[in-house]
C-alpha cells in the first residue's frame, strides 16, 4: 500500500470551483486570473523572439538580461542595489519559488509559521521539506497580532512566511507590521523570512511596503514575485526570487535539479518588455477595476470587506445563509451561476466565518455581468 508523503492534500479548492464553473456554464469569479486581453506589444515581442533563435535552454539562474532588468525595477521602486548575477533566481512562477526556497532551506523537524488564512502552497511545501507547519490565524480583520507570532517562535523556528498584498483577503501589511515583525527577527537573529509579494503592484489607497525596502531584515529574507500577476500571462508560469547571496546560493541547488532553467523564450521577451513599462500604473488599472466592483454590488446582501490591494474581494454572506461557504459556494455557482472560493479552504482550522472570496480581474463586462446575478440573491 502506498503511503502518501501528503496524505491530507485532494483537488485544490481552484481546481474544483473552476470545474464546476465550467460545469454549469457560470460566470468565474474563483479562481485568481484576468480574462481581459494581454498588451500586444508584449505579444509583438514575444512573436519576434519565436523567429529567433532562443529555443534552447536558458542558463540555469535566468537570463543575464532579464535579471539585469529585475535589479533595475527594484532599485527604480524601491532604492535596492542588487548584483544581479548572484542575488536575483528566475523561476517557473512563484509557486516554484516559494517550493524551492522552502525545500532548499527548511531542514527535518524545523518550524515554518504560516499564517492564516494564507496560500495554500506553502504548508505542502513545508511537509515535503520535513518541516512542521505552525499555522497561526489572524484576526477576525486579518489583522496580525505579532505577539501571537513570537510566542508561538522556539529554538526549533527556522521560517516565517508573509504574503503583501495578501491573498484572499485583500488586505496590505503596515508599518506598524513589518515594526512589530523587525523585532521579532532581531530577537531571533536565526529567524529567516519568505515574503510572497507576488502582488507587489496591486496596491490602492496606501503605497505597498516591500521587504525590499527593510535595510534591518532584508538581508534575511527570500522576496518572491511574479510576472504572471503584474503583466496578466499568469500561464506562462514566470517568477523569481530576490535573496541574498549565501541564501540564493543554496536555492539555486535545490532550482538546478527542480527545474534547471525555465521558459527561454519568455524569458527573453520579458527582458526586452520589462524596461518600456511604468509598474506604477498597475495599481490605478486594478482601482478602477476594485471600485467598480465595489459600486455595482453595493446593493446586494453581501457585506464586502475593506480591499488594500490584490486583485481579490472578501464578502460576508451572512445576510444571505448560514451555511458553511464551500455548500454556500458551490449553490452559488450552480443556482445563481457565479463560481466563487470559499475562504475555508486557506486555513488549518477554518473559523465559522462565512466569508467568500471574489475575483475582480475581469473585464468590465464580466463585472457587470456577474454583479447583476449577485444582486439578485
Amino acid at each position: 500500500m502506498l503511503n502518501s508523503k501528503l496524505p491530507n492534500v485532494g483537488t485544490t479548492i481552484f481546481t474544483v470551483m473552476s470545474k464546476l464553473a465550467n460545469e454549469h456554464n457560470a460566470i468565474n469569479l474563483s479562481q485568481g486570473f484576468p480574462n481581459f486581453k494581454v498588451d500586444q506589444q508584449l505579444i509583438a515581442i514575444y512573436k519576434t523572439i519565436l523567429d529567433s533563435d532562443t529555443h534552447q535552454y536558458a542558463p540555469m539562474p535566468g537570463l543575464p538580461q532579464l535579471r539585469y532588468a529585475i535589479a533595475e525595477k527594484v532599485q527604480h521602486h524601491y532604492q535596492r542595489k542588487l548584483q544581479a548575477e548572484t542575488e536575483i533566481l528566475i523561476t517557473a512562477g512563484a509557486t516554484q519559488a516559494i517550493f524551492t526556497a522552502i525545500t532548499a532551506l527548511v531542514h527535518d523537524g524545523e518550524e515554518v509559521i504560516i499564517l492564516d488564512p494564507a496560500y495554500d502552497c506553502y504548508d505542502p511545501a513545508v511537509q515535503l521539506a520535513q518541516g512542521i507547519a505552525k499555522h497561526i490565524a489572524m484576526e477576525d480583520d486579518f489583522s496580525i497580532d505579532w505577539q501571537k507570532v513570537e510566542d508561538q517562535i522556539t529554538d526549533k523556528t527556522k521560517l516565517i512566511i508573509i504574503n503583501n498584498p495578501h491573498n484572499p483577503s485583500g488586505t496590505a501589511l503596515k508599518k506598524a507590521d513589518f515594526d512589530a515583525l523587525t523585532a521579532i527577527m532581531e530577537n531571533h537573529p536565526n529567524l529567516l523570512l519568505l515574503s510572497d509579494e507576488v502582488y507587489e503592484y496591486i496596491y490602492f489607497e496606501q503605497p505597498h511596503i516591500s521587504v525590499n525596502t527593510l535595510a534591518k531584515i532584508r538581508e534575511r529574507s527570500i522576496i518572491t514575485s511574479s510576472f504572471g500577476k503584474t503583466f496578466h500571462i499568469t500561464g506562462w508560469k514566470m517568477g523569481y526570487i530576490v535573496a541574498p547571496e549565501n541564501l540564493l546560493t543554496e536555492i539555486k541547488k535545490v532550482h538546478q535539479f527542480n527545474v534547471f532553467s525555465v521558459n527561454s523564450t519568455a524569458q527573453h521577451t520579458l527582458a526586452a518588455y520589462l524596461p518600456q513599462k511604468d509598474l506604477s500604473t498597475l495599481s490605478g488599472f486594478y482601482q478602477e477595476k476594485r471600485n467598480l466592483f465595489r459600486n455595482l454590488m453595493a446593493k446586494s446582501r453581501f457585506e464586502l470587506l475593506p480591499c488594500e490591494g490584490s486583485y481579490f474581494q472578501v464578502a460576508s454572506y451572512k445576510a444571505i445563509s448560514q451555511e458553511d461557504d464551500i455548500t454556500f459556494s458551490k449553490r452559488l455557482t450552480t443556482e445563481f451561476g457565479v463560481a466563487v472560493i470559499p475562504l475555508s479552504a486557506f486555513y488549518e482550522k477554518p473559523p465559522k466565518n462565512n466569508l467568500v472570496r471574489f475575483c475582480f480581474a475581469k473585464t468590465d463586462d464580466t463585472l457587470i455581468q456577474a454583479a447583476e446575478k449577485l444582486c439578485k440573491i
